[in-house]
Protein backbone atom coordinates (compact mmCIF):
# COMPACT_ATOMS: atom_id res chain seq x y z
CA UNK A 1 0.00 0.00 0.00
CA UNK A 2 1.41 3.55 -0.37
CA UNK A 3 1.91 6.20 2.00
CA UNK A 4 2.58 9.94 1.27
CA UNK A 5 3.46 12.67 3.08
CA UNK A 6 4.31 16.63 2.22
CA UNK A 7 6.52 19.26 3.83
CA UNK A 8 5.74 23.26 3.15
CA UNK A 9 9.28 24.50 1.69
CA UNK A 10 9.23 28.61 1.55
CA UNK A 11 11.57 29.41 -1.56
CA UNK A 12 13.37 32.65 -1.28
CA UNK A 13 14.39 35.03 -4.71
CA UNK A 14 17.61 36.04 -5.21
CA UNK A 15 15.94 39.80 -6.20
CA UNK A 16 12.49 41.30 -5.88
CA UNK A 17 10.58 39.75 -8.99
CA UNK A 18 8.24 42.45 -10.63
CA UNK A 19 5.22 41.19 -11.92
CA UNK A 20 1.83 43.09 -13.26
CA UNK A 21 0.44 41.55 -9.77
CA UNK A 22 3.04 42.55 -8.28
CA UNK A 23 6.56 42.06 -6.44
CA UNK A 24 7.54 38.41 -5.20
CA UNK A 25 10.08 37.76 -2.70
CA UNK A 26 9.17 34.06 -1.54
CA UNK A 27 7.08 31.30 -2.60
CA UNK A 28 5.24 28.98 -0.77
CA UNK A 29 5.33 25.39 -2.11
CA UNK A 30 4.63 21.79 -0.67
CA UNK A 31 6.93 18.98 -1.51
CA UNK A 32 4.78 15.52 -1.87
CA UNK A 33 6.39 12.40 -0.87
CA UNK A 34 4.91 8.89 -2.22
CA UNK A 35 6.30 5.42 -1.42
CA UNK A 36 5.16 1.88 -0.75
CA UNK A 37 5.28 0.56 3.00
CA UNK A 38 6.95 -2.23 2.09
CA UNK A 39 10.19 -0.25 0.69
CA UNK A 40 10.27 3.13 2.30
CA UNK A 41 13.96 3.71 1.34
CA UNK A 42 11.98 3.98 -2.12
CA UNK A 43 9.93 6.88 -2.87
CA UNK A 44 8.72 9.43 -5.67
CA UNK A 45 8.66 13.11 -5.28
CA UNK A 46 6.03 15.54 -6.55
CA UNK A 47 5.73 19.54 -5.79
CA UNK A 48 1.90 21.18 -5.66
CA UNK A 49 2.43 25.31 -5.50
CA UNK A 50 -0.33 26.68 -6.42
CA UNK A 51 0.34 31.00 -7.41
CA UNK A 52 -1.30 33.59 -5.10
CA UNK A 53 -4.11 35.38 -6.94
CA UNK A 54 -3.27 33.07 -10.36
CA UNK A 55 -4.24 29.28 -9.11
CA UNK A 56 -7.34 28.25 -8.45
CA UNK A 57 -6.61 26.04 -5.47
CA UNK A 58 -4.58 29.06 -3.82
CA UNK A 59 -6.66 29.61 -0.70
CA UNK A 60 -6.64 29.14 2.82
CA UNK A 61 -7.46 26.10 3.21
CA UNK A 62 -5.22 24.52 0.59
CA UNK A 63 -2.88 22.61 3.31
CA UNK A 64 -6.23 20.49 5.04
CA UNK A 65 -6.80 19.62 1.24
CA UNK A 66 -3.77 18.48 0.82
CA UNK A 67 -3.72 16.67 3.99
CA UNK A 68 -6.57 14.98 2.80
CA UNK A 69 -5.98 13.87 -0.08
CA UNK A 70 -2.65 12.22 0.72
CA UNK A 71 -4.84 10.74 3.38
CA UNK A 72 -6.96 9.01 0.78
CA UNK A 73 -4.15 8.02 -1.66
CA UNK A 74 -2.79 5.83 1.00
CA UNK A 75 -5.66 3.46 0.89
CA UNK A 76 -4.22 2.68 -2.93
CA UNK A 77 -1.70 0.22 -4.26
CA UNK A 78 0.79 2.11 -7.17
CA UNK A 79 -0.40 2.46 -10.68
CA UNK A 80 1.74 -0.01 -12.76
CA UNK A 81 1.34 2.37 -15.72
CA UNK A 82 0.77 6.22 -16.47
CA UNK A 83 -2.62 6.18 -17.79
CA UNK A 84 -3.50 4.55 -14.93
CA UNK A 85 -1.19 7.00 -12.34
CA UNK A 86 -3.27 9.98 -14.58
CA UNK A 87 -6.56 8.50 -13.68
CA UNK A 88 -5.98 8.09 -9.78
CA UNK A 89 -4.43 11.29 -9.67
CA UNK A 90 -8.12 13.05 -11.64
CA UNK A 91 -9.98 10.57 -8.99
CA UNK A 92 -8.24 12.20 -5.57
CA UNK A 93 -8.10 15.92 -7.06
CA UNK A 94 -9.86 16.67 -9.65
CA UNK A 95 -10.47 20.50 -8.94
CA UNK A 96 -6.88 20.78 -6.92
CA UNK A 97 -4.84 21.23 -10.26
CA UNK A 98 -1.54 22.02 -8.59
CA UNK A 99 -1.69 18.76 -6.07
CA UNK A 100 -3.50 16.37 -9.13
CA UNK A 101 0.31 17.76 -10.62
CA UNK A 102 1.89 16.76 -7.96
CA UNK A 103 0.68 13.55 -7.64
CA UNK A 104 1.28 12.39 -10.97
CA UNK A 105 4.62 13.31 -10.66
CA UNK A 106 5.76 11.59 -7.72
CA UNK A 107 3.99 8.40 -8.64
CA UNK A 108 5.62 8.79 -11.78
CA UNK A 109 9.21 9.18 -10.14
CA UNK A 110 7.64 6.10 -7.78
CA UNK A 111 6.95 3.86 -10.71
CA UNK A 112 10.22 4.41 -12.26
CA UNK A 113 12.46 3.44 -9.26
CA UNK A 114 11.98 7.04 -6.81
CA UNK A 115 15.07 8.00 -8.52
CA UNK A 116 13.35 11.65 -10.14
CA UNK A 117 12.78 9.96 -13.22
CA UNK A 118 9.77 10.21 -14.88
CA UNK A 119 10.54 9.24 -18.68
CA UNK A 120 12.90 7.56 -19.79
CA UNK A 121 14.03 10.06 -22.67
CA UNK A 122 16.81 12.02 -23.98
CA UNK A 123 16.59 14.90 -22.17
CA UNK A 124 16.98 12.38 -18.98
CA UNK A 125 19.56 10.74 -20.36
CA UNK A 126 21.35 14.27 -20.77
CA UNK A 127 21.16 13.57 -24.49
CA UNK A 128 19.08 16.58 -25.97
CA UNK A 129 18.90 19.65 -23.61
CA UNK A 130 15.63 21.77 -23.89
CA UNK A 131 16.03 25.81 -25.72
CA UNK A 132 14.44 27.79 -23.31
CA UNK A 133 13.88 31.85 -23.53
CA UNK A 134 15.60 34.00 -20.91
CA UNK A 135 12.91 35.96 -18.88
CA UNK A 136 13.59 39.58 -18.18
CA UNK A 137 11.41 40.72 -14.78
CA UNK A 138 9.83 43.67 -14.55
CA UNK A 139 11.85 46.76 -12.73
CA UNK A 140 13.53 49.85 -13.74
CA UNK A 141 14.22 50.32 -17.19
CA UNK A 142 18.29 50.26 -16.20
CA UNK A 143 17.66 46.80 -14.91
CA UNK A 144 15.37 45.57 -17.70
CA UNK A 145 18.67 46.20 -19.99
CA UNK A 146 21.04 45.29 -18.18
CA UNK A 147 18.98 41.67 -17.30
CA UNK A 148 19.03 41.49 -21.06
CA UNK A 149 22.49 42.07 -21.44
CA UNK A 150 23.24 39.27 -19.32
CA UNK A 151 20.88 36.92 -21.16
CA UNK A 152 22.24 37.81 -24.30
CA UNK A 153 25.91 36.89 -23.03
CA UNK A 154 25.18 33.87 -21.37
CA UNK A 155 24.10 32.56 -24.95
CA UNK A 156 20.45 33.22 -25.00
CA UNK A 157 18.79 33.66 -28.07
CA UNK A 158 14.85 34.09 -27.44
CA UNK A 159 14.25 37.04 -24.65
CA UNK A 160 10.72 36.85 -22.81
CA UNK A 161 10.31 40.20 -21.17
CA UNK A 162 7.10 41.09 -18.98
CA UNK A 163 5.45 44.14 -19.61
CA UNK A 164 2.72 46.07 -17.92
CA UNK A 165 3.78 47.64 -14.85
CA UNK A 166 5.68 50.41 -16.52
CA UNK A 167 4.91 53.31 -18.59
CA UNK A 168 4.01 51.72 -21.88
CA UNK A 169 5.66 54.00 -23.68
CA UNK A 170 9.21 53.33 -21.33
CA UNK A 171 8.87 49.69 -22.17
CA UNK A 172 8.26 50.47 -25.76
CA UNK A 173 11.63 51.83 -25.24
CA UNK A 174 13.41 49.11 -24.28
CA UNK A 175 12.13 47.15 -26.92
CA UNK A 176 12.80 49.98 -29.70
CA UNK A 177 16.46 49.92 -27.69
CA UNK A 178 16.97 45.91 -27.73
CA UNK A 179 16.22 45.98 -31.73
CA UNK A 180 18.26 48.50 -32.42
CA UNK A 181 21.14 46.69 -30.92
CA UNK A 182 20.10 43.29 -31.66
CA UNK A 183 18.91 42.66 -35.22
CA UNK A 184 15.71 40.19 -35.29
CA UNK A 185 17.51 37.05 -36.98
CA UNK A 186 19.75 37.09 -33.65
CA UNK A 187 17.13 37.24 -30.97
CA UNK A 188 14.19 36.24 -30.98
CA UNK A 189 11.19 38.89 -28.71
CA UNK A 190 8.54 37.61 -26.66
CA UNK A 191 6.36 39.61 -23.92
CA UNK A 192 3.94 38.64 -21.61
CA UNK A 193 1.52 41.04 -20.12
CA UNK A 194 -0.29 38.93 -17.87
CA UNK A 195 -3.68 40.30 -18.91
CA UNK A 196 -2.55 44.26 -18.14
CA UNK A 197 -3.90 45.65 -21.18
CA UNK A 198 -7.47 47.55 -20.47
CA UNK A 199 -9.80 46.03 -23.17
CA UNK A 200 -10.36 50.06 -25.16
CA UNK A 201 -6.26 50.11 -25.06
CA UNK A 202 -5.23 46.47 -25.82
CA UNK A 203 -5.55 47.43 -29.95
CA UNK A 204 -3.66 50.12 -29.95
CA UNK A 205 -0.82 48.86 -28.12
CA UNK A 206 -0.72 45.90 -30.03
CA UNK A 207 0.02 47.85 -33.13
CA UNK A 208 2.50 49.72 -31.28
CA UNK A 209 4.74 46.11 -30.31
CA UNK A 210 4.09 45.28 -33.70
CA UNK A 211 7.35 47.86 -34.61
CA UNK A 212 9.64 45.33 -32.96
CA UNK A 213 8.94 42.32 -35.02
CA UNK A 214 7.76 40.48 -31.61
CA UNK A 215 7.74 36.65 -31.66
CA UNK A 216 4.08 36.91 -29.79
CA UNK A 217 2.30 38.35 -26.97
CA UNK A 218 1.25 36.45 -24.02
CA UNK A 219 -2.38 37.17 -22.50
CA UNK A 220 -2.30 41.03 -23.28
CA UNK A 221 -6.15 41.29 -21.41
CA UNK A 222 -7.20 39.87 -18.27
CA UNK A 223 -8.90 35.82 -18.69
CA UNK A 224 -12.94 35.48 -19.36
CA UNK A 225 -12.98 38.37 -22.01
CA UNK A 226 -13.38 35.64 -24.95
CA UNK A 227 -15.43 37.72 -27.19
CA UNK A 228 -12.57 40.02 -26.81
CA UNK A 229 -9.96 38.04 -26.96
CA UNK A 230 -11.31 36.07 -30.37
CA UNK A 231 -11.56 39.78 -32.03
CA UNK A 232 -7.60 40.44 -30.91
CA UNK A 233 -6.70 37.24 -31.90
CA UNK A 234 -8.05 37.90 -35.56
CA UNK A 235 -6.86 41.53 -35.69
CA UNK A 236 -3.75 41.95 -33.79
CA UNK A 237 -0.46 42.51 -35.50
CA UNK A 238 1.77 40.38 -32.99
CA UNK A 239 0.73 36.54 -32.86
CA UNK A 240 -0.84 36.21 -29.08
CA UNK A 241 -0.03 33.18 -26.58
CA UNK A 242 -2.97 32.35 -24.31
CA UNK A 243 -1.91 31.87 -21.20
CA UNK A 244 -3.96 32.83 -17.89
CA UNK A 245 -6.54 32.25 -19.84
CA UNK A 246 -6.00 28.35 -19.91
CA UNK A 247 -6.84 28.21 -16.05
CA UNK A 248 -10.18 26.75 -14.82
CA UNK A 249 -10.94 25.18 -18.28
CA UNK A 250 -11.66 21.07 -17.74
CA UNK A 251 -12.46 18.54 -19.63
CA UNK A 252 -11.94 18.28 -23.54
CA UNK A 253 -15.11 19.69 -24.49
CA UNK A 254 -14.72 22.94 -23.00
CA UNK A 255 -11.36 22.81 -23.99
CA UNK A 256 -12.25 22.42 -27.56
CA UNK A 257 -14.66 24.87 -27.15
CA UNK A 258 -12.61 27.80 -25.78
CA UNK A 259 -9.86 27.36 -28.70
CA UNK A 260 -12.70 26.88 -31.63
CA UNK A 261 -13.84 30.63 -30.15
CA UNK A 262 -10.79 32.45 -29.51
CA UNK A 263 -8.33 30.60 -32.47
CA UNK A 264 -5.62 31.85 -30.90
CA UNK A 265 -1.80 31.78 -32.65
CA UNK A 266 -0.40 29.97 -29.61
CA UNK A 267 -1.28 28.36 -25.76
CA UNK A 268 1.26 28.28 -23.11
CA UNK A 269 1.17 24.62 -20.86
CA UNK A 270 1.72 25.41 -17.17
CA UNK A 271 1.29 21.98 -15.78
CA UNK A 272 0.62 23.36 -12.31
CA UNK A 273 -1.88 26.16 -13.19
CA UNK A 274 -3.60 23.56 -15.45
CA UNK A 275 -4.14 20.47 -14.14
CA UNK A 276 -1.00 18.57 -14.99
CA UNK A 277 0.67 16.07 -17.04
CA UNK A 278 -3.12 14.29 -18.52
CA UNK A 279 -4.61 18.34 -18.81
CA UNK A 280 -1.76 19.32 -20.86
CA UNK A 281 -1.74 16.28 -23.41
CA UNK A 282 -5.43 17.44 -23.38
CA UNK A 283 -4.70 20.88 -24.52
CA UNK A 284 -1.76 19.35 -26.35
CA UNK A 285 -4.08 17.18 -28.49
CA UNK A 286 -6.58 19.86 -29.22
CA UNK A 287 -4.24 22.64 -30.28
CA UNK A 288 -2.84 20.23 -32.84
CA UNK A 289 -6.60 19.87 -34.05
CA UNK A 290 -6.65 23.26 -34.95
CA UNK A 291 -3.68 23.67 -36.16
CA UNK A 292 -2.58 25.84 -32.91
CA UNK A 293 1.00 26.54 -31.70
CA UNK A 294 1.96 25.80 -28.07
CA UNK A 295 4.94 25.54 -25.90
CA UNK A 296 5.15 24.61 -22.04
CA UNK A 297 6.11 26.80 -19.16
CA UNK A 298 7.30 25.91 -15.27
CA UNK A 299 5.28 28.39 -12.76
CA UNK A 300 7.83 29.23 -10.47
CA UNK A 301 8.27 25.52 -8.93
CA UNK A 302 11.51 24.76 -7.00
CA UNK A 303 13.59 22.13 -8.91
CA UNK A 304 11.01 18.93 -7.82
CA UNK A 305 8.70 20.43 -10.17
CA UNK A 306 10.91 21.96 -12.88
CA UNK A 307 12.65 18.45 -13.54
CA UNK A 308 9.12 17.41 -14.04
CA UNK A 309 7.82 19.68 -16.53
CA UNK A 310 10.90 19.32 -18.35
CA UNK A 311 11.25 15.71 -18.69
CA UNK A 312 7.38 16.03 -19.52
CA UNK A 313 8.65 18.49 -22.48
CA UNK A 314 11.14 16.97 -23.80
CA UNK A 315 8.58 13.60 -23.91
CA UNK A 316 6.12 15.47 -26.16
CA UNK A 317 8.64 16.60 -28.86
CA UNK A 318 7.95 20.18 -27.85
CA UNK A 319 9.35 22.50 -30.67
CA UNK A 320 11.04 25.78 -29.66
CA UNK A 321 11.78 27.89 -27.10
CA UNK A 322 9.97 26.66 -23.97
CA UNK A 323 9.67 28.60 -20.46
CA UNK A 324 12.02 26.14 -18.50
CA UNK A 325 14.67 28.44 -16.76
CA UNK A 326 12.79 29.21 -13.16
CA UNK A 327 15.64 27.51 -11.92
CA UNK A 328 17.67 30.04 -10.72
CA UNK A 329 15.84 32.49 -9.15
CA UNK A 330 15.68 31.04 -5.73
CA UNK A 331 19.33 31.01 -3.08
CA UNK A 332 17.49 28.21 -1.37
CA UNK A 333 16.35 25.60 -4.60
CA UNK A 334 17.29 22.26 -4.40
CA UNK A 335 20.59 21.18 -5.59
CA UNK A 336 19.60 19.28 -8.50
CA UNK A 337 21.48 18.00 -11.59
CA UNK A 338 19.64 20.38 -13.54
CA UNK A 339 21.65 23.30 -15.37
CA UNK A 340 20.74 26.15 -17.75
CA UNK A 341 24.33 27.13 -20.12
CA UNK A 342 24.00 29.14 -22.91
CA UNK A 343 20.31 28.97 -23.77
CA UNK A 344 19.26 25.44 -23.32
CA UNK A 345 18.29 23.46 -19.31
CA UNK A 346 20.03 20.38 -19.16
CA UNK A 347 19.80 17.18 -16.93
CA UNK A 348 23.32 16.28 -15.87
CA UNK A 349 23.18 12.83 -14.84
CA UNK A 350 25.88 12.12 -14.03
CA UNK A 351 25.00 14.90 -10.69
CA UNK A 352 23.47 14.36 -8.04
CA UNK A 353 20.20 15.42 -6.18
CA UNK A 354 20.64 17.02 -2.43
CA UNK A 355 17.83 16.56 -1.12
CA UNK A 356 19.00 17.22 2.67
CA UNK A 357 17.28 20.54 2.90
CA UNK A 358 14.06 18.83 3.27
CA UNK A 359 14.63 15.77 4.64
CA UNK A 360 18.12 16.32 7.06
Amino acid sequence: MLKASYKKYTLGFKFNAGTSRGILKEKDTWLIKVWDEKRPDHFGLGEAGPLKKLSIDDYEGFEDKLEEILHHLEGYSLPDNADDIYQLSAQLASSMPSIRFSLETALLDLNHGGVRRLFDNGFYRDEEPIAINGLIWMGHVESMLSQIANKIAEGFDCIKMKIGSLDFERECDVLEYVRRRYFQKELTLRVDANGAFKPDEAMGKLSMLSKFSLHSIEQPIAPGQHALMAQLCRSSPVPIALDEELIGINGMGDKRALLEKIRPQFIILKPTLIGGIKSSLEWISVANDLDIRWWITSALESNIGLNAISQFTAQVNAEGHQGLGTGNLYHNNIPSPLTVNEGFIRYRSAASWDLSSIYP
